[in-house]
């Protein structure tokens, strides 16, 4: 229609037609896709609950001068949604270590643990023994595939960390931040696990790389900066250890600015490490397109990330949201270079924030902007964003701080909280899981969250649970997907 949107809602046949379009969608999806998954793409947005998706959804229309409630984001597109339920064995609202340990080992744990099971205490070194599980990225590796990790965090973060290590503390990061009793009782640092646990992953980018070098080691970026020097305490290059464990002719090459990797000639690279400080780049958003394209380069995986889960911790809402709507390009481009009959993909995120929109804004009212009305109690006006908890808690003279009187719309602006904190605290409601491609349909109603990396292994035929790869009716044998499938690109979405 020639009509402006305003004017075309008005009709009901609009609506009419809208509503029976999705319906002839939903009754396509009837004939199940039930091949098996050659490829498998996990996208986790760290910090990303529904009202996070919601108000990028309306973000993304507003970036594109439209009123922004009836844009679609490309995860929205994904035929398949279910809800994962993400406590911890020992919390009911999450951590980041234990939900990775539930998503990607198929397991749930303690908060703070990462790759270890519920017999795990945080802190506790001597619990750990035989208390390991491995990840769908090992299972894939197992099943001869070929995996990727990349990650707009450091790589040894909570996160991608529960992919290949083994702790009772997220924040081992090298053995400089483990306490005596641990190195003492022989538990490993991550960093070190990235290294040696499964040293033939293909593809790790990411940052962090302060934990791969020897205490007081000057940084190749900045080396005047102290905070940036090495914090390893047993003196150990772990990069010159990675690239010693690749077996004789095996190319493995080491980057550490954007520059270099796109120097590389991939189809003569075998293995990639590139760490960073800065991941996001001086671009900020730019570089999650740019990261899923060079993960593309690197033997077909495709994957980015956002930092959603920092902007929401400083009470930051503008940066989680615009992390969010970059994390969805990535999504789209991983979309458009895939196909949907042979690639599993996923979103999902491992927790929820205490952050909300509302206020009664009308349709287009800016998502940083402000409710259309005045507090009926103090009279003071107040942003339709607003957190529960967090560092945007202010009294000025005794009272409510007048957002009219700062700039809300500033990238830095910290949303007004009911409770002070100096960092703003996650949710504990569920999240939502997107799912599209070959038994994208086994993600479906409300879920345990460690269910996930068991159904996406089930559709690539990787993993314990096989029996239907050889008999399912119209389902390729394992072995047939195995010729199919010359790598698995398992990439994580993080923050």
């Amino acid at each position: 229609s020639s009509l402006p949107p305003a004017e075309r809602e008005k009709d009901p046949e609009y609506w009419r037609r809208q509503a029976q379009e999705t319906l002839r969608t939903a009754l396509r999806l009837q004939r199940l896709n039930q091949n098996v998954a050659k490829n498998l793409i996990l996208f986790l947005g760290d910090g990303m609950g529904v009202s996070t998706v919601t108000a990028a959804r309306i973000l993304k229309g507003q970036l594109q001068n439209r009123k922004g409630e009836e844009s679609l984001l490309e995860m929205d597109q994904f035929p398949y949604v279910a809800l994962a339920k993400t406590y911890n064995t020992n919390a009911q609202v999450p951590d980041s270590a234990g939900t990775a340990t539930a998503y990607l080992c198929g397991v749930k744990a303690n908060e703070g643990t990462v790759g270890v099971t519920a017999a795990v205490t945080r802190d506790r070194c001597n619990t750990t023994k035989d208390q390991e599980v491995t990840s769908i990225l090992r299972w894939a590796k197992d099943a001869g595939k070929a995996v990727g990790i990349v990650t707009t965090t450091r790589v040894t973060h909570a996160t991608p960390s529960a992919a290949y290590a083994h702790s009772a503390n997220r924040d081992w990061y090298s053995d400089g931040e483990m306490p005596p009793d641990a190195l003492e009782g022989g538990c490993r640092d991550i960093a070190r696990q990235l290294v040696e646990n499964i040293p033939d992953i293909e593809v790790i980018l990411g940052g962090g790389r302060k934990y791969m070098f020897p205490k007081n080691a000057s940084d190749v970026e900045y080396p005047q900066e102290d905070k940036h020097r090495g914090t390893r305490l047993d003196r150990r290059d772990l990069v010159q250890a990675w690239h010693d464990a690749k077996p004789p002719g095996k190319v493995a090459k080491y980057v550490w600015q954007r520059r270099d990797l796109l120097a590389l000639n991939l189809s003569r690279v075998d293995f990639l490490l590139g760490e960073s400080w800065h991941p996001r780049g001086a671009g900020g958003c730019k570089t999650l397109r740019v990261t899923v394209c060079d993960a593309e380069r690197c033997r077909g995986g495709r994957l980015a990330g956002g930092r959603i889960d920092h902007g929401h911790h400083e009470g930051k809402a503008k940066q989680a949201l615009h992390e969010a709507v970059e994390l969805d390009r990535a999504i789209g481009l991983a979309t458009r270079l895939t196909s949907a009959q042979d690639t599993l993909s996923v979103v999902t995120a491992d927790h929820s924030h205490v952050f909300t929109f509302g206020g009664y804004t009308p349709r287009g009212n800016p998502i940083f902007g402000l409710a259309p009305m005045q507090s009926d109690v103090d009279r003071k006006p107040f942003t339709s964003i607003l957190y529960g908890n967090g560092p945007g808690y202010k009294i000025v003279a005794g009272e409510r701080e007048n957002v009219s009187a700062v700039d809300f719309a500033h990238a830095n602006y910290q949303a007004q909280s009911a409770v002070p904190l100096r960092q703003e605290t996650h949710g504990g409601e569920d999240v939502a899981i997107f799912a599209r491609g070959p038994m994208a349909h086994l993600l479906h109603g409300v879920h345990e969250q460690n269910y996930i990396p068991h159904a996406m292994a089930y559709a690539a035929c990787i993993g314990s649970n096989r029996g239907h790869c050889n008999n399912a009716a119209g389902r390729p044998t394992a072995a047939t997907a195995a010729v199919l499938l010359p790598f698995l690109g398992l990439l994580f979405l993080l923050c």
